[in-house]
């Protein structure tokens, strides 16, 4: 059962691992623009995984900024990472050890939380293993080609680059919004809440990181008022 799990997991993530090559590709690039090491750019790749995170540290890196200023933006980007680890801690099967779990956390993005929340039933650990197996190494894969290609893409082509990852993560929230109406509302209304703190002027001071909880945090809240889940074994016991 968990080779299967894995295996499927191992597919769904070929083309979570072809955005993240695409999109960790333009930073390994401006790594090196800026002064940082093929093997600094990939060892932060494999130990942050995150795209927001990574070119903001960049820049962090850049202007010379202090471990503090580093940790704290770090905190405020990736806080959501915690919230997703959270909700899958729920989901996943009961008996799933701490270390198992710990291991999970590690590879949470949004793309990797995206397939893993969507699964049907209570989740085996092993099919988000396998979607981290392919697509980590496809993050760092990018990095590494990126870094050493180094300035020779057009700036054009980065720019297209850049937008890559938000096309994949539409690719991932659209299947479930067409077939389930509460998720689709969920999705109609986190994207009006973000919609808002990006352009309502008192609500744009609000940093990227903390509009992101607070979207996070208030739909989901509201999703789980409106439309709670009901176990499955809930469902039979009543039937």
């Amino acid at each position: 059962m968990n080779k299967k799990e894995f295996k499927e997991g191992m597919r769904d993530g070929i083309p979570i691992a072809l955005g993240y090559l695409a999109v960790s590709f333009t930073f390994g690039m401006m790594a090196v623009k800026d002064h940082i090491g093929i093997l600094q750019a990939v060892i932060i790749s494999l130990t942050n995984v995150t795209s927001a995170g990574q070119f903001a540290g960049l820049d962090i890196i850049v202007a010379g900024g202090s471990l503090i200023e580093m940790a704290l933006t770090q905190l405020i980007i990736n806080l959501r990472y915690s919230l997703m680890s959270i909700s899958l801690s729920q989901k996943l099967q009961k008996g799933t050890g701490t270390g198992k779990r710990l291991l999970l956390a590690y590879s949470v993005t949004d793309e990797i939380f995206g397939v893993s929340a969507a699964r049907k039933g209570k989740l085996n650990i092993f099919y988000s293993y396998g979607a981290i197996a392919v697509a980590v190494p496809g993050w760092v894969l990018g990095t590494a080609l990126g870094a050493i290609s180094g300035s020779i893409m057009p700036a054009f082509l980065m720019s297209a680059f850049s937008v890559a990852i938000y096309g994949m993560f539409l690719a991932i929230i659209i299947p479930p919004a067409k077939e389930n109406k509460a998720v689709l509302g969920v999705v109609l209304a986190a994207m009006a809440l973000a919609s808002a703190f990006a352009y309502v002027p008192g609500m744009k001071k609000i940093s990227s990181g903390f509009a992101i909880i607070i979207v996070t945090l208030l739909v989901s809240a509201i999703a789980a008022i409106l439309h709670p889940h009901v176990e499955e074994e809930e469902v039979s016991s009543h039937a």
